[in-house]
């Protein structure tokens, strides 16, 4: 597992299904849990995977990703059928005993009570030796974390319910602040300007050029972001400079 430090802490996102990557299903829950981890939590995604429900997949990526980041966010995978091999995988991939979490079976069987408690639901209880639950206000089947590794489901309305019992298992780092400007231009008008000002920053500001169509027009929105809000501010301030110098229009919602 990669050391956090208290400014710079990173997620990578492993999207977990054949469904995703069949396009039967899309995917909301990156631009989502990505917002959310910036905003809430000073923590950017470096690296976001999709892969099939196959374990050697699984495993190998978990490995990877968990060496290389601070946290692996897993969607999916986590559920009652036959596919869903996440929590197994992981637990294999980790060594570590893949059985049923005591706490997990008894909330899952006092929620649909023994009568209803059939084998799909008891697997949900299943998951790797010592993971640690992430509690699901909606439909009762918890996520885990285990590691570095944050396991939550795949539907998007369910995530959203359980992420802020995700918290507490994570060094948050700096809040990742951004500003933005639109303009009537297309991105080779500004290219070399901006090259220059991204050169002047290094490492901290981002800068990032993204063309639209919006009413008929042609822009760009220049988006920055930085931990560091006097950087942010005198990169802003630069940009103005050019977008003043050049005489080009800004556009406005």
């Amino acid at each position: 597992m990669k050391k956090a430090n208290k400014k710079k802490v990173n997620a990578a996102i492993l999207i977990i299904g054949n469904e995703i990557l069949s396009g039967r299903t899309q995917d909301l829950n990156v631009s989502f849990l990505s917002n959310w981890l910036n905003i809430k939590c000073g923590i950017s995604i470096g690296e976001v995977r999709v892969i099939p429900d196959i374990e050697s997949k699984i495993k190998k990526n978990i490995l990877e990703l968990s060496k290389k980041f601070n946290y692996v966010f897993t969607t999916g995978g986590i559920g009652p059928t036959h596919d869903d091999i996440t929590a197994k995988s992981i637990s294999k991939a980790f060594k570590r005993k893949y059985e049923f979490h005591k706490e997990a079976y008894t909330i899952l069987q006092r929620y649909y009570n023994k009568k209803n408690f059939n084998d799909g639901r008891k697997k949900m209880a299943k998951m790797p030796r010592g993971a640690s639950l992430i509690y699901n206000p909606v439909s009762a089947a918890p996520g885990f974390i285990i590691k570095n590794v944050i396991c939550l489901p795949g539907v998007p309305s369910i995530l959203k319910a359980m992420i802020e019992n995700v918290k507490k298992y994570l060094v948050k780092g700096s809040v990742i602040l951004n500003k933005s400007i639109n303009l009537y231009t297309v991105e080779s008008n500004i290219s070399k300007e901006l090259t220059k000002i991204q050169r002047k920053f290094k490492s901290t500001v981002d800068i990032g050029s993204y063309p639209f169509f919006r009413l008929g027009a042609i822009g760009v929105s220049i988006v920055i972001r930085s931990t560091n809000e006097k950087k942010l501010n005198l990169c802003y301030l630069d940009i103005s400079r050019i977008v003043k110098k050049k005489k080009i229009k800004l556009f406005k919602n």
